[in-house]
């Protein structure tokens, strides 16, 4: 028979091993509730509270103990539990345990059990974010949570989503923001922050976004904006008819300009192109329109729906981004929205298009229009 005092010792105790090793970890692992339950088959957490199951950590050593405590606290330190939104829950779980698990292994903090998922490959590949990891990840038999994953391959705790409204939710993030501030600021003190910490804390204060993942959602929005006569199509225009361009009901055409003066290399380029590809491939568009620049527009390339793309550069000069949008203009090129791959650093902008425009940057985080988001 399992003794709970002895496992709540044991709990007690991993939670003063990490004050002592990684005062930041320790401290936030200090404002979390431990309960034991054999409700839960190993470990689990919705963000307020921590649940055990006896059975679970009582063959683990203390060091695995140890990095199981810290590996619960981290989920809703990094938003786990309230950034799921529709994805499949148990494959959202195993996304995030990779974040997790490859973070505590290069923190060196405990040893961690076995089974737990851990790949520096697949970390890298999801740009070392959740949902990065969540897109890259193959689907398993367990996903749809009709048994148990394949091999045995999967998370050892279970990330609840968090309970309360939207409003409750938001206050909850809120103060875990806080109290990670507050544990980042006593661990300093102390000169106990590691590189890898700060960086976290930084990325927790000051979320990493997926550009792959903001442009999917800038395109979506595109597909199904429903055009009003606020921007009438100009291919109606020109015979005196003042109609709508796009009534939302269908994928309309998309620009994408790609930066060739130089700063974009070809892994980059690889990235881009495959994206597009997957736009192509999902949204259906009736066209895809490809225009790469340096100062000047310097190649043009259009597919239309069962075209294979075919993404490489051309140019290598200077930058200018006002002679995309004239292109554009001049050849009735008239896009649902505009996405440029490009490193912004340029002052001549032009002026804004009356489409929207996403701005994927490795370089320059600003724009004078448009939405920018920066590739990891």
């Amino acid at each position: 028979m399992t003794d709970t005092n002895k496992l709540m010792r044991r709990l007690s105790k991993a939670k003063t091993s990490l004050i002592l090793e990684s005062p930041f970890i320790g401290t936030i692992t200090l404002n979390m509730p431990f309960e034991l339950s054999d409700s839960v088959p190993t470990a689990a957490t919705n963000g307020k509270r921590v649940v055990f199951n006896p059975a679970f950590i009582d063959p683990l050593t203390d060091e695995e103990l140890k990095f199981l405590v810290a590996h619960e606290v981290f989920h809703p330190m990094m938003e786990h539990n309230y950034r799921r939104g529709e994805r499949n829950p148990r494959k959202w779980n195993r996304a995030c345990d990779y974040v997790i698990n490859e973070l505590l292994v290069q923190e060196g903090i405990g040893k961690m059990p076995e089974g737990g998922l851990q790949s520096t490959s697949i970390y890298q590949a999801g740009n070392g974010t959740s949902d990065g990891i969540f897109n890259i990840l193959e689907d398993q038999p367990g996903d749809d949570g009709s048994g148990g994953y394949a091999d045995g391959n999967g998370p050892f705790d279970d990330c609840e989503d968090a309970e309360g409204n939207a409003a409750e939710q938001a206050q909850a993030q809120a103060e875990m923001k806080i109290k990670v501030a507050q544990a980042a600021q006593a661990a300093k003190m102390m000169g106990k922050l590691s590189a890898n910490m700060q960086r976290l804390v930084d990325e927790v204060l000051q979320p990493k976004v997926d550009w792959r993942e903001v442009l999917q959602r800038f395109i979506e929005k595109a597909r199904t904006d429903q055009r009003t006569y606020a921007r009438p199509s100009r291919i109606f225009a020109a015979q005196g008819l003042y109609l709508p361009s796009m009534t939302g009901e269908r994928m309309g055409e998309l620009l994408f300009a790609v930066d060739c003066s130089g700063s974009i290399d070809q892994h980059t380029l690889n990235q881009f192109a495959a994206e597009i590809r997957t736009v192509k491939d999902d949204c259906l568009p009736a066209r895809i329109h490809v225009v790469y620049f340096d100062s000047t527009v310097s190649h043009y390339e259009s597919y239309a729906a069962e075209d294979d793309l075919d993404i490489r550069p051309h140019g290598g000069g200077g930058t200018a981004f006002s002679p995309v949008f004239r292109y554009a203009e001049e050849h009735d090129i008239d896009p649902v929205a505009c996405v440029f791959l490009t490193d912004l650093y340029c002052h001549d902008f032009g002026n804004a298009p009356d489409y929207p425009v996403l701005w994927v940057s490795n370089g320059a985080d600003r724009a004078p229009f448009g939405e920018v988001v920066m590739m990891a």
